[in-house]
């Protein structure tokens, strides 16, 4: 799951990249502006975005892919890149359904589904006696058992095993109906 994961992020991490570049193209080509902006800052933006915006998707795939090798939940700042990729697939489709339609919003869905079974499916308990190698004892994995106290006299009684009379007078709490 996690190389399906690792191979789909980093086409995203290229498509993205390659659509914001060729937008910041395009409008530095055109010499276009929107809303009274300089085109060269459009321009420049786009292509800052497109360098950022592929960046992060290839961090989120070197995450994927460090799951894939361990075969290990990811942990800290790799499970939160994982949850806030799936996030961002969730609103760019939410955005693509409006702008391109229902295809592009499914193939995003889909995207969504798998980052979010990748989370869910490295995210199982441990077994209780398996412990990782190299995790020493007490540094997380299964819990340490802990032995029994042991008792350092016997109590004593008699033959039958009543207890041995000691002199000391019990009472009982009388009992109400």
């Amino acid at each position: 799951m996690a190389w399906i994961v690792t191979v789909v992020l980093l086409a995203e991490a290229v498509g993205v990249a390659g659509v914001n570049w060729l937008l910041g193209t395009v409008v530095s080509n055109q010499n276009m502006s929107l809303a009274g902006l300089d085109p060269h800052a459009m321009a420049t933006s786009a292509k800052a975005g497109a360098v950022v915006f592929g960046l992060y998707f290839a961090f989120c795939a070197l995450v994927a892919l460090l799951v894939a090798v361990r075969d290990r939940a990811p942990a800290g700042l790799g499970r939160v890149l994982l949850i806030s990729v799936a996030v961002v697939n969730a609103l760019l489709g939410a955005v693509a359904w409006g702008l391109q339609g229902p295809s592009a919003f499914l193939v995003l869905m889909a995207v969504f589904a798998l980052i979010v079974l990748l989370l869910m499916t490295y995210d199982r308990p441990r077994d209780a006696g398996a412990r990782p190698a190299g995790d020493p004892p007490g540094q997380g994995g299964a819990p340490e058992a802990v032995p029994e106290p042991v008792p350092t006299s016997t109590p004593t009684g008699d033959a039958q095993g009543r207890p041995a009379d000691t002199g000391k007078i019990t009472r009982t709490a009388p009992t109400t109906p």
